[in-house]
C-alpha cells in the first residue's frame, strides 16, 4: 500500500525527504526558542528574588550600621561626654568614607574611558601587518 510520501517501492522521494527535514527544522528552531524563552523567564525570576535578597540584606545591614554606632557612642560616653563620643564616631565614619571614596575613584579613573584600548590597539597593528604582507606581495 502506497501513500503520498512513498512511490511503489516503498521509498519516499528527496523532495518529500527535504520537504520534511524543512518542516522539521522549522519546528524545531520554534521550540528550542520557546525553550530559551522559558528558561529565560526563570533566570529573570530567580535574578528578581535574589535582587530582593540583597535588597533586604543592605536594609538590614544598614541597620546594624546604625546600631553599631549607637553602641560605639554610649561605650565612648563612659570615658567622655556624650557630644564628644558622638562627634569622635562620626569623625571615624568620615574617614573610612573618605578612604573608600579615593579608592573607588582611583578603580574608576583605571577603567575609564571604557573602551578596549589593547584590543583597538592590537587591532590596528593586525591591520597594519596585513597591508605590509599584501604591499610585498604585490612586489
Amino acid at each position: 500500500m502506497t501513500d503520498a510520501y512513498t512511490d511503489q517501492d516503498g521509498e519516499r522521494s528527496v523532495s518529500e525527504l527535504v520537504r520534511d527535514l524543512s518542516q522539521q527544522s522549522s519546528e524545531l528552531a520554534r521550540k528550542e526558542a520557546e525553550l530559551a524563552k522559558a528558561e529565560m523567564q526563570l533566570k529573570a525570576k530567580r535574578l528578581g528574588v535574589g535582587a530582593g535578597a540583597f535588597g533586604a540584606a543592605g536594609l538590614i545591614g544598614l541597620f546594624a550600621v546604625g546600631a553599631l554606632t549607637a553602641t560605639l557612642i554610649l561605650a565612648l560616653d563612659t570615658a567622655m561626654e556624650a557630644w564628644l563620643a558622638a562627634l569622635i564616631v562620626t569623625v571615624l565614619y568620615a574617614a573610612i568614607a573618605g578612604v573608600a571614596a579615593l579608592l573607588g575613584k582611583r578603580k574608576v579613573d583605571e577603567g575609564t574611558p571604557p573602551v578596549p584600548e589593547r584590543a583597538i590597539d592590537t587591532t590596528k597593528a593586525d591591520i597594519e601587518h596585513v597591508r605590509e604582507s599584501a604591499k610585498e606581495a604585490r612586489s
